[in-house]
């Protein structure tokens, strides 16, 4: 049997992750307990939750288990707490460049108000990237159950910190719920600033939600996306385009989106040309980080570790890395491919990259 490269230790950049979905379940306990907060035994059994959302009421479900966890960020210590623990966790998986998405407004009335809730955010990203040697950047999420006009506040607060951290504007929540053009004002604010669109779509709805991110909002990156795979068209509008798909394979199966790992239609996406970037989703809910993604590939889809390694390659180039972080961490991608294999050995942490 070959022996098979720890995917721990691939180099990689993580584009799809969620702010309070990032939390280790023993961090949500002990700030549960510090602000007087029952969760519910979704929560607080030690085990991810049973989820289903490909209905209304499962996803009502998965959205009440995760407003009540981002109930319990109620200060600054929690969310400096958070930020740092994240990059830890990043740091442990290989993870040396990520992209996080929040959107502030769901903590500004703890935190004083919209803008210093991201001041906030973006000094913990800072404070955390400088202590892991994981590059860290901001995404700022609407949220699209909410009104186009608090979008279009939200899209020119992030303009104005591009200069610290902030690199792009999503849209997330249940893409079934309104409709993708509503946004547009907003997604042309961010774009005219300079941000990447990176919106959700393609998951819970079909490949006419991706289709719409990219007519409507001018989508540089899908949230998602795998739906793509059920339109041959729109793969190749995809990979003509470049446009890279956020895939987040054990969400996808743990929110009944596909039954099953093998299901979701990676290889096929990859086969295509469709740029991907692996992404966690919310590790608090769905129990797997994102190392578990690579070793999905790998196990559920038999990538090879020279595709893991071209994945790795993809998250990279779709990132907005700086190009001396981004051509260290591609060396460190071909260089971690020619290592020679070694199971017993464990995942080594990677070396700091310069930001």
């Amino acid at each position: 049997m070959d022996r098979l490269r720890d995917v721990r230790s691939l180099p990689k950049a993580h584009l799809h992750l969620h702010f309070t979905g990032s939390m280790r379940p023993a961090t949500l306990l002990e700030l549960a307990d510090k602000h007087g907060i029952r969760l519910p035994e979704a929560l607080s059994s030690g085990h991810p939750p049973k989820l289903r959302a490909t209905d209304e009421r499962g996803w009502f479900r998965f959205q009440r288990l995760y407003d009540t966890a981002r109930s319990c960020l109620r200060d600054e210590s929690d969310i400096r707490r958070l930020v740092r623990e994240t990059a830890e966790d990043e740091r442990a998986d290989g993870s040396r460049w990520l992209e996080i998405q929040v959107d502030p407004t769901s903590y500004a009335p703890l935190l004083g108000g919209l803008t210093p809730t991201l001041e906030l955010i973006l000094d913990a990203v800072r404070e955390a990237s400088e202590a892991t040697g994981v590059g860290i950047r901001v995404l700022v999420a609407a949220n699209r159950m909410k009104s186009p006009m608090d979008a279009r506040t939200l899209a020119r607060l992030a303009v104005r910190y591009t200069d610290r951290g902030v690199i792009g504007f999503g849209l997330s929540n249940d893409e079934r719920r309104g409709l993708a053009r509503d946004f547009d004002r907003a997604f042309a604010i961010a774009r005219n600033g300079g941000l990447l669109a990176a919106p959700h779509g393609g998951e819970l709805a079909g490949p006419g939600s991706v289709r719409d991110c990219l007519d409507d909002l001018g989508a540089g990156r899908i949230g998602h996306g795998v739906r793509a795979a059920e339109d041959p068209r729109l793969l190749q509008r995809l990979a003509d385009r470049q446009v890279t798909c956020e895939v987040c394979p054990a969400s996808n199966v743990a929110l009944g989106v596909y039954e099953r790992p093998e299901d979701v239609p990676l290889r096929t996406l990859f086969e295509a040309g469709v740029p991907l970037a692996l992404g966690a989703d919310d590790p608090l809910l769905f129990g797997s980080r994102l190392a578990d993604q690579y070793a999905l590939a790998r196990e559920s889809h038999e990538f090879t570790d020279a595709e893991l390694a071209e994945l790795a390659r993809q998250s990279v180039r779709s990132s907005r890395a700086p190009e001396h972080v981004a051509k260290e961490l591609l060396a460190d991608i071909d260089a971690w491919l020619v290592e020679e294999p070694n199971p017993t050995v464990p995942a080594p942490a990677g070396e700091r990259v310069s930001l």
